[in-house]
């Protein structure tokens, strides 16, 4: 089994932008809409981090959140994946970024401990092969675009929240771009002429 690793931040308590209705057209009496936002001052309290495992087979993410990105947490992180993926699992390749802390002396020995995992690290610069990478998109989109939040405790909400509503719609994730609906293209000059 295939699972991609990473952690997304940090993540401030903030508003973050959305798209909303808005009218383009002018009417006699009323200008054209404009997209508002309320002005945010800055944060409210400090930001933190969202730790993520995805099952690119089944669609299926686990998330957790932290206040910060440390060593004892990325432990405490792997860990839970690891009572989150079945135990008949026999081998689990989990797919990471070179961040050091994802090298540390302490990962060997989780290592140690749980011999059915195999760590594999993606190549330098090279941040699109892990497929976690675009669902954080994804997770934005469904927890944080569009909402003002005042408390970390909000956004660990929205964040669990997003992660089940993706999991009860869960689809296989594949690599790649989305394909577009593209009109079929008309001949052109290099086409024979049919004759009757």
């Amino acid at each position: 089994m295939t699972v991609c690793l990473d952690q997304m931040g940090p993540v401030a308590v903030k508003s973050y932008p959305g798209k909303q209705l808005v009218d383009p057209e002018a009417g006699e009496t009323t200008p054209a809409g404009r997209a508002r936002q309320e002005i945010d001052y800055g944060r409210r309290e400090k930001a933190g981090y969202v730790f993520g495992a995805l099952q690119p087979r089944t669609g299926e993410v686990y998330t957790a959140t932290y206040t910060r990105r440390r060593l004892v947490n990325w432990i405490d992180f792997l860990q839970q994946v690891e009572e989150w993926i079945p135990k008949d699992v026999e081998r689990v390749y989990a797919v990471l970024d070179n961040l050091t802390m994802h090298r540390a002396v302490d990962v060997l020995l989780f290592n140690l401990a749980y011999p059915r995992w195999e760590f594999v690290f993606q190549p330098t610069y090279a941040a699109y092969l892990n497929l976690i990478e675009p669902w954080w998109k994804t997770l934005k989109s469904l927890a944080l675009k569009g909402r003002r939040f005042e408390t970390w405790k909000e956004i660990e909400e929205a964040v669990q929240k997003a992660t089940a509503y993706w999991n009860a719609h869960k689809h296989p994730y594949v690599w790649g771009r989305r394909r577009r609906h593209q009109p079929r293209r008309k001949p052109g000059i290099a086409q024979l002429p049919k004759v009757a």
